[in-house]
């Protein structure tokens, strides 16, 4: 047998488990909400600034010419399809053997977790779409099991669609920061979203580095060899396991990193990628010239606090459209001033709701946190003005509040629940923070100034307020990271291959803003842009438009232009019944949250 990566568990063989994904919940005692929203701050949700090229000098020595980098006799992965379990009877499952280190293809091999839906016809198979949520963290098996609700039927006549979590995410070895899922909820980092004061700022910043330090001594080997660029050699080892001349790829916010890495490492593999809600590979890198590179954090390089501020903007201006009988948080006033004066108020008297589980905390930075995932879908906005409507009483109805954040809330419930697989010699395998941090960490360039960060959220206060500040403290645990892997590509990011892309964007993303879009597809030779004219992070499940015009490229190569656009189908506050019915299909913590 090949020698297997020591900081590993066995994998499991299904995925039923008792549910769908074979989770099991992880006690929260106190401030289960807040441990939920740093676990958001940590994952991301990642995105990016239009920059200059990348400069030769910091790029990486990882060249297509060399393959990607996957050297010859590597091994191509036997996929043995079986069983998803009683619940997934539809779904076919594998794992794939890859190589830890592609240095040493015949060294240590990670466990790659797959799952696919294979083409259900009529008509013939044109191969595999492969996909990736985003995150980096987001689970592509976990993804693809609401792929019905994804694709059109005429996508999934014709493709098999597959997903697969990613080295280092939830079954595919996770990077894990701590021995059990219990000591990580319960890190002192995991209790606040973000500091507000410099002297908490201080303490947030020495926590920071004391959980980085807990990361890379729990799972040294799998964060250093997680960088995207290997995630990419995975994906075409998997490419030629399931016998495609050409990849045929749908990516999603972080997703878009990954295709832009895979198209610079295997130009002529490069089949039909869709890329929505792009993110700039140089502001991710941090290797360009200009803002992306220099001095500047990664969470302001991202854009996210701006793109928040924007997009909450516009929650605000269509509440009062909507007026109250369409939105209740209008009956209160400015929607956005009654809002800010909320978050002031809450910074300094937290709202505490009384749940089965212990007492749920409702600061400032939860408040924040809780915005910041609802905007990522338009169905959840009706609920979330409800959510901020209560918070907003002189003195709050804690049933109320209760109540509408359940209703709110398609995201941090989950976060709130822990995936675990057997234990091993570190302790147990479970989805961790470190699935988002082992990409993101090894990929991108650190500011250098981590002490200065209170100073610089403040400024950044100005410019976006709330989000702003916020989202700065993304890459915090980035800042001193150890671990480094030397496999990582960081650029030149210009695209070589002559295949037609598809770019998507949409006009208020608050995760990836749509001043992204064009500059991200002027990286390729090739690529028409779809602009989606309405809100939330992406266009899945937005618009039957963009469904149709995707569609129409994964059967056929074609495209409406290289710049079209798109309606979403029912903007925010205008029919709650109907916006009711389509946040059910699948939760926003599937693209990456």
């Amino acid at each position: 047998m090949t020698a297997r990566s020591g900081d590993r568990a066995p994998m499991v063989s299904s995925y039923d488990e008792g549910s769908q994904t074979g989770r099991r919940h992880v006690t929260r005692r106190r401030r289960a909400l807040v441990a939920a929203t740093t676990a958001a701050v940590l994952a991301g949700g990642l995105l990016v600034t239009p920059t200059a090229q990348a400069n030769p000098a910091t790029a990486s020595t990882t060249s297509p010419s060399d393959a990607g980098g996957i050297r010859p006799g590597t091994k191509t992965p036997r996929l043995l399809w079986g069983s998803c379990g009683a619940t997934l009877e539809q779904f076919r499952c594998a794992t794939a053997e890859v190589p830890t280190d592609y240095d040493a293809p015949r060294g240590a091999t990670t466990t790659i977790a797959l799952i696919k839906l294979p083409a259900s016809g009529p008509g013939r198979r044109l191969g595999t779409l492969f996909t990736n949520p985003g995150g980096p963290g987001g689970s592509g098996v976990e993804f693809v099991t609401q792929a019905e609700a994804l694709y059109t039927p005429a996508v999934r006549a014709r493709y098999d669609v597959l997903g697969f979590d990613p080295r280092g995410v939830a079954r595919s070895d996770p990077a894990t920061c701590f021995p059990t899922a219990e000591q990580e909820a319960a890190a002192p980092l995991m209790q606040t979203a973000y500091p507000l004061t410099r002297p908490e700022g201080r303490k947030y910043i020495a926590d920071a580095v004391s959980f980085g330090r807990q990361c890379t001594s729990t799972s040294p080997s799998r964060f250093r060899h997680a960088s995207t660029a290997n995630v990419a050699r995975d994906l075409e080892l998997l490419r030629r396991a399931v016998g495609d001349a050409k990849l045929t790829y749908a990516g999603y916010s972080y997703g878009t990193l990954l295709g832009a890495t895979y198209a610079k490492l295997f130009p002529g593999r490069v089949g039909r990628f869709v890329l929505d809600g792009t993110v700039d590979p140089l502001a991710w890198s941090g290797t360009g010239s200009g803002a992306a590179a220099g001095r500047v954090p990664f969470g302001i390089r991202s854009r996210q606090g701006v793109g928040a501020s924007e997009t909450f903007t516009e929650f605000g201006r269509l509440c009062r459209s909507a007026g109250p009988a369409g939105c209740s948080l209008a009956a209160l006033g400015d929607p956005v001033a009654v809002v800010e004066r909320t978050f002031d108020r809450l910074a300094v008297r937290p709202v505490t709701v009384a749940t089965p589980a212990g007492p749920l905390v409702i600061d400032q930075q939860a408040a924040v946190a809780i915005t910041f995932s609802a905007l990522y879908d338009p169905a959840a906005w009706s609920y979330l003005s409800d959510l901020l409507a209560a918070l907003s009483a002189p003195s709050p109805d804690k049933g109320r509040v209760l109540g509408a954040l359940a209703r709110t809330n398609t995201v941090y419930g989950e976060q709130a629940r822990g995936e675990r697989q057997p234990g091993a010699r570190r302790g147990d395998d479970y989805t961790s923070v470190g699935g988002n941090l082992a990409s993101l960490c090894v990929d991108t360039k650190a500011s250098g100034r981590l002490g200065a960060y209170p100073a610089i959220a403040d400024a950044y206060d100005r410019v976006a307020p709330y989000f702003g500040r916020y989202r700065l403290w993304t890459g915090a645990v980035c800042e001193r990271w150890s671990v480094q892997d030397s496999d990582a590509f960081t650029g030149p990011w210009q695209q070589t291959t002559h295949a037609k892309v598809l770019v998507i964007g949409t006009r208020f993303d608050p995760a990836t803003p749509y001043r992204q879009t064009r500059p991200y597809a002027a990286l390729f030779p090739r690529a028409d842009v779809l602009t989606v004219n309405g809100y939330g992070h992406t266009a899945l499940l937005k618009s039957s438009c963009a469904d149709r015009a995707i569609t129409r490229y994964l059967l056929t190569g074609a495209t409406a232009g290289r710049s079209a656009t798109c309606r979403q189908d029912t903007p925010p506050f205008r029919d709650g019944a109907a916006l009711r019915s389509g946040s059910e299909g699948v939760s926003p913590r599937l693209l990456g949250l």
